[in-house]
């Protein structure tokens, strides 16, 4: 899910091999795929002989005890590492609202609603199917409700080719409202006890950060130790402590001063984004992902109604909620999609909303921790994402050859009329 920003300055790489890294990992096709290799390295290790191992790396105790920070590995990787990446959506949040599609709340309207019934519908599904079954695990309705960006727009660029470019800004758009919904749920769902004197003591050293960051000072020396006395106070309030990386991300001024050619949130984030995908965001995939099926079977793991309801929320209610939820107000109010982009273009996308994978991981864990129904649920966000994915680039690769040979039917036509017309004028002239 690391988002590209709307307005990228493209440099050309050098030839250091460090630089050719980081302008690699800010293409989504490559971060992507380096974050499903994690994901597929942890499956087989966890399900290889050598499954033990895998759990015991992930389950060593790391840290002091006397702060409460005696976490595991894999919840160093939660709760520590990903707030990297939330430090990034933050940035990118601030940078749309400030000068990029959340600016003008018209043009952003739709693709915003589009984005909070994509949730709402992938909630209902789970929830009636946990009532269906009497499974009592109706805590976990809000795993299929995120949506990856880097895997969506990464598939998008690839089968959408001959699609309106305005597409992938709705995708865009719907993406980071989707991940400020999540961060919304994530700070009122799960969260347990608020402790408020921690919480007093991250806010104010957010609000240090900002104050350097609004003077452009970016001394890493200052700015760090500030992001983790933020990060740790957070985390001792009891609020989930990605929270701090999104509110600091946020803090950051997006406007160009005079002098300056590009904002401070562009600036950072060419800095950040590619330690959050190369680093952050594969070391939680590869310890989220990591799910023990052999003891069990495959069946019965998929079978539980957790795992049943994530597909189906991830698969349907996605589509439902997005494409169902656009095409009813498109019809019904004055909304319209506008820029080239019609109803039959966005069914693709909208099963692409579907790809929960990272927020998806992390909300699972959250809802049921290292359970039988959490492995169902982070298996299902797997295989929800996989069906999403292969069924939405189907679609957009099928729509992308109607439309192109639309295009050429047209220009046949067109040929054809103008050399009519040019026939019958010089038969006039005789």
């Amino acid at each position: 899910m690391p988002h590209p920003q709307p307005h990228e300055h493209h440099h050309v790489p050098t030839t250091h091999p460090r630089r050719r890294l980081a302008v690699r990992l800010q293409d989504e096709r490559f971060s992507g795929l380096l974050l499903l290799v994690a994901a597929v390295v942890a499956l087989v290790w966890a399900n290889s002989p050598w499954r033990e191992t895998y759990h015991a790396v992930a389950g060593t105790v790391l840290g002091p005890a006397a702060l409460q920070l005696d976490l595991t590995v894999s919840a160093w990787a939660a709760d520590g590492l990903l707030a990297i990446f939330f430090f990034v959506v933050g940035l990118e949040l601030k940078t749309e609202l400030v000068t990029g599609s959340l600016r003008k709340l018209d043009a952003a309207l739709l693709p915003v609603l589009a984005a909070v019934l994509g949730m709402v519908g992938p909630a209902v599904v789970y929830t009636a199917v946990q009532l269906a079954n009497a499974s009592g695990a109706g805590k976990g309705w809000a795993i299929p409700t995120a949506t990856d960006i880097a895997f969506a727009l990464a598939l998008l660029g690839i089968f959408g080719r001959g699609l309106p470019p305005a597409l992938r800004v709705f995708l865009m758009t719907l993406a980071v409202v989707d991940d400020l919904l999540a961060i919304t749920v994530i700070a009122m769902f799960y969260t347990e006890e608020i402790r408020v004197l921690p919480l007093l003591g991250a806010l104010a050293a957010v609000a240090g950060f900002a104050a350097v960051v609004r003077r452009r000072a970016r001394r890493w020396w200052l700015l760090v130790p500030l992001a983790l006395l933020a990060w740790g106070l957070m985390h001792a309030s009891g609020v989930h402590a990605t929270v701090a990386g999104v509110l600091m991300g946020l803090s950051v001024p997006a406007g160009i001063r005079p002098g300056e050619q590009d904002s401070l949130t562009h600036r950072f984030v060419e800095r950040v984004q590619p330690w959050s995908a190369g680093l952050v965001l594969p070391v939680f995939a590869f310890f989220a992902a990591g799910v023990t099926v052999v003891d069990s079977g495959l069946g019965e793991v998929l079978s539980d109604p957790v795992a049943i309801g994530v597909t189906a929320g991830l698969v349907l209610g996605k589509s439902l909620g997005i494409w169902g939820g656009v095409a009813i107000l498109v019809k019904t109010t004055r909304l319209r999609l506008g820029n080239g982009v019609d109803l039959a273009d966005l069914l693709g996308v909208a099963m692409l909303a579907g790809i929960g994978f990272t927020v998806s991981l992390l909300i699972a864990d959250l809802s049921f921790g290292g359970s039988a129904s959490g492995d169902a649920a982070k298996l299902a966000v797997i295989a929800g994402s996989v069906i999403s994915a292969v069924a939405g680039g189907a679609t957009l690769r099928i729509r992308a050859k109607v439309r192109v040979r639309g295009r050429a039917a047209r220009t046949v036509t067109g040929t054809v009329r103008g050399g009519y017309r040019a026939a019958s004028g010089r038969a006039r002239r005789r």
